[in-house]
Parts: C-alpha cells; structure tokens; sequence
C-alpha cells in the first residue's frame, strides 16, 4: 500500500503547487489535491506578473524581491530534473513601464519610486524620448515614466504544472476533481488527516491552498480566515506583430488600485503582450463574492482607458475576455505559516493578484518555517494569528 503522505495540500493552483513542490524537494511525501483540474481556478485566469514595480516598502516587496530572486533559480534546476520539455514556463525578464499621463500623477508616481529604490528596487526615472524608445507604440501624451527592469513574466499554468510535474517525480501525487472538506484530529487536537469528497487522507498535516475560498475551507476546519474573493476581468486581442508592446506597461493609477480596499469596483490600465503575440489588457477588481456573470460595461472601460496609452490597439479585434477571483485579505498581505489554533494546519493564501509572482518565495518560507531553517524573509507579517485576519482578532478590533 502506498504510505500516508506527510503533508496534504489543498489548492493545486500556483500557490499550492510552489508549496508542493517546496516541501517535497525537502523530503516529505506530498499529496495535492484540487476540486478541478490543476490550474484550473485563479491561476488560470492570471496574466503571470512577476512583479516589484507595483509594491511600496515592507514586508510584501521583501517578498515579491525574494520571488523574483527565486523564480529564474527555481526554474533552472526543475529543468535541469525533469528535462527542458518537462519545464517550460515561458519565463521573460521583460521588464515595466510605469507611466503618468496627467501632471497631478507625476508627483505621486517619482515619490513611489523613490521610496522603493530605498528598499533596493532598481525604478530608473526616464524621459518621454527614452520611454519610446521601450515602447514606440506608447502615447506621446506622457507627463512621467519609471522602467523598472526586474519586472518580468511567466506563463502561469505552465509554471503551475511544472511545479507540480516535480511533485509526480519525487514520488508524490495530484488528484484532481476532490474537494476538501475539512480535517480530522488527533485526540491531542492536531491535524491527523483531510476530510475530502472522496474520503478521509490520514496525514500529518495540511496545507490550505485554496485560493479564493481559503476562507470556506479554513472555516471547516474550525479556524475561520478573512479571505475573500475579489473579482477581475481581463481582454485578450488577437495576435499583433512582434514589438508591438515589448513590456508590462500600466498607468500610475494601478499601485493604488491594488493596494485599495474598497469593494466597489475599481479599473486601471495595464497592457502586456504574451509570446504567442496576444496582448492582455486589464485590469478590475471589485468584490461580488463568486458572482461570475461578465460584465461589458467593465470590459468597455478597460479597453478604452488602454486605448489612452496604446492607440495603435484601435484596430485590434478582440479575441475573448476571462475573469478569475483573487484571494484577497483584508490587510493586503498573504498569510503564510502554521495555525496556532490547529496544530498542524498551514495556510497559504490572501495574495490576491500577486500569487503568481510571489509562488516562488511562498512556497520556499512555508518550507523553512516548516523545517525550522533560517527563513528568506520575516516571517512576522504574514503569520496566520494575526488581528487583521482572524475573525477573533477582528471582532477584537
């Protein structure tokens, strides 16, 4: 019979599949699991930024930092293991634009910068004639513009399958189409298995990587989490010559369309070309819970704001539009690490749209609190009891 695995994962998105991958390089026996295909849910439905440009000092950059470090690293030895066909994620340093186009934005956008080279991000302030010289498709009517080099690229559900391919060949498994359900316990009260729709696995411990609904699975567990979904839209245009847009470009406006908690709905302009030659314009964010019904006055909008810094996609016929839902915490940070009130019970969840850039460092800080090594970054500001996110905490405050 094949053994009981160490540590079941819930969620076989990117997130989940980092932290498979992580814990099993380190010699546990690993178990994901996913109630659709691997992939399938937000991972699916991201662009694949891996970015530094679009987060302010503190803890979430030192992890977005320790990401970007990680990915290319990660990525070169699973090739390395499983063969360039087995681990293609479509990896390109690319690099950002960030640009302003009024002069009210011109202030808020340098002072960002300059706030984060501080913290060891390379944000080069340039003029309008270096910026067409990055994007010579790029609105003239620009006011500012930060190229940020270490911005890059990944195709996500590549990346996630990769991961999880590693996974397979350490010995471990992927099931798709089982739903957890919930754990069981020890009489001690830690974790002695996963209650899921297709029975209960015995194992040691679990990890909730479920995504937008880590919330309903932390709260059947008995250790209720503020996460929630938060929705996005994104338009996909059919393939444009090479060069056409050569980097991720957005409007200043984005970092505070990120950063905002506000459930109302929320659009700033980003575009990006992929290697098949598409170009992905986004980007919405407004919480409707899983309401998943699309909404064309939204795609409107992200189409003519991109119009605004690309009018070259006038033209462009639009191939098809995707939404997906982010997990989003309320404090804006993921949460990362062992649940004091369940022993045995990990969490990887709450990174909203930045899961796909930072994976790579999720997963390699679950393992290393996990192992007890020395973690890449602290820890501190992602930890599960934290008020912010704990309904015990929340009623607290």
């Amino acid at each position: 019979m094949t053994p009981a695995p160490d540590v079941v994962v819930a969620g076989a998105g990117v997130i989940g599949a980092a932290c498979a991958e992580a814990l099993s390089a380190a010699g546990l026996r690993v178990c994901v699991l996913d109630r659709g295909a691997p992939a399938s849910g937000t991972t699916a439905s991201g662009e694949g930024n891996v970015l530094v440009s679009d987060k302010g000092p503190g803890p979430e950059l030192a992890l977005a930092q320790a990401s970007r470090r990680r990915w290319p690293e990660l990525l070169a030895s699973l090739r390395e293991e499983l063969g360039p066909a087995g681990a293609e994620a479509e990896w390109d340093a690319k690099g950002g634009l960030v640009v302003a186009t009024t002069e009210e934005a011109v202030t808020p956008l340098t002072a960002f910068a300059a706030a984060q080279r501080g913290a060891g991000v390379r944000a080069d302030e340039i003029g309008a004639d270096r910026a067409a010289e990055l994007e010579p498709q790029l609105t003239k009517g620009l006011t500012a513009a930060v190229h940020y080099p270490e911005d890059a690229q990944l195709q996500p559900v590549l990346a996630a399958t990769t991961l999880l391919a590693a996974v397979r060949a350490r010995g471990g498994e992927v099931r798709s189409g089982v739903t957890a359900l919930g754990v069981t316990t020890h009489a001690s009260g830690a974790v002695s298995g996963i209650r899921t729709s297709g029975g209960i696995i015995p194992c040691g411990a679990v990890v909730n990587a479920c995504g937008p609904w880590a919330g309903h699975f932390a709260a059947s567990a008995g250790v209720p989490l503020a996460v929630l979904p938060r929705r996005g839209m994104v338009l996909v245009t059919g393939p444009l010559p090479d060069g056409t847009v050569r980097h991720k470009v957005y409007d200043a406006d984005y970092v505070g369309a990120v950063a905002s908690g506000d459930a109302d709905l929320q659009t700033s302009t980003v575009v990006e070309s992929t290697r098949a030659g598409t170009v992905l314009i986004g980007s919405s964010r407004e919480r409707v819970g899983f309401d998943d019904s699309v909404r064309v006055d939204v795609l409107r909008e992200l189409a003519r704001k991109a119009l605004g810094l690309f009018p070259v996609l006038a033209q462009v016929p639009v191939m098809r539009a995707y939404g997906g839902f982010r997990a989003y915490a309320p404090d804006h940070l993921p949460i990362i690490g062992e649940d004091p009130r369940l022993p045995g019970m990990w969490h990887a969840t709450g990174h909203e749209g930045a899961g796909i850039g930072l994976a790579a460092a999720t997963g390699q800080l679950l393992t290393e609190l996990w192992t007890g090594r020395q973690p890449v970054v602290d820890p501190a500001p992602f930890r599960v009891d934290r008020p912010a996110v704990t309904e015990e905490g929340r009623a607290a405050a």
